[in-house]
């Protein structure tokens, strides 16, 4: 009975959260929302005995993409008054995908409660059982190569937010490598030959 009321406290707070990522108007309180609904899913994936799905969800989204949004928001420096200006003419195409989105999630619902799944217990695991151990072995046999792609993925979005706040700003000096490749000596360097004095 606990496990279930924590569940929908959590995933009240959830959906609360989710909303406030779309609604709010400052990017960085977006990201803030963000990190907040990491961590009641990771609360949730715990309370299903996915702890290692839980954790992961923490360190790597919280701990890593989370500061890569943060840095990205905060380094870019979006107008908000233009972005805002052409939001309005994108709002039936996301009514359109959050309709579709709730269609799939009611969809697989109804259809797992129609196929006699049950909706109401989970299924006792075994002694000894290991979620990370089970989740090991799927990951790095049947879906290796979706895994792979999806780190490549991740890696092109990390260096295209890098490569996007790397703005040429007034007055800002840059490197030229091939020029400082090519520099010789004796155009930096100058000897010059003197004659010892004695001091009086």
């Amino acid at each position: 009975m606990f496990p279930t009321i924590l569940f929908f406290v959590f995933s009240a707070v959830l959906i609360s959260a989710a909303l406030g990522v779309i609604l709010v108007r400052n990017p960085v309180h977006s990201a803030l929302l963000l990190v907040l609904c990491f961590f009641n899913s990771a609360v949730i994936w715990i309370l299903l005995d996915a702890e290692f799905l839980g954790i992961v969800l923490v360190l790597v989204y919280v701990g890593a993409v989370m500061v890569l949004f943060l840095f990205v928001v905060m380094m870019l420096d979006v107008n908000l008054e233009e972005f805002r200006s052409g939001l309005t003419d994108y709002w039936p195409l996301a009514a359109a995908v959050a309709g579709f989105v709730v269609f799939a999630i009611i969809n697989v619902i109804v259809v797992k409660h129609l196929g006699g799944a049950s909706l109401r217990s989970a299924p006792a695991l075994a002694e000894g059982y290991s979620n990370t151990r089970a989740l090991g072995t799927v990951l790095f046999t049947r879906y290796a190569y979706a895994a792979e792609i999806a780190s490549t993925i991740l890696l092109v979005a990390s260096v295209a937010a890098i490569v996007l706040t790397l703005r040429r700003r007034p007055g800002g000096k840059l490197q030229n490598i091939a020029q400082q490749v090519a520099v010789r000596a004796r155009d930096r360097v100058r000897i010059v030959k003197m004659t010892a004095e004695k001091r009086p």
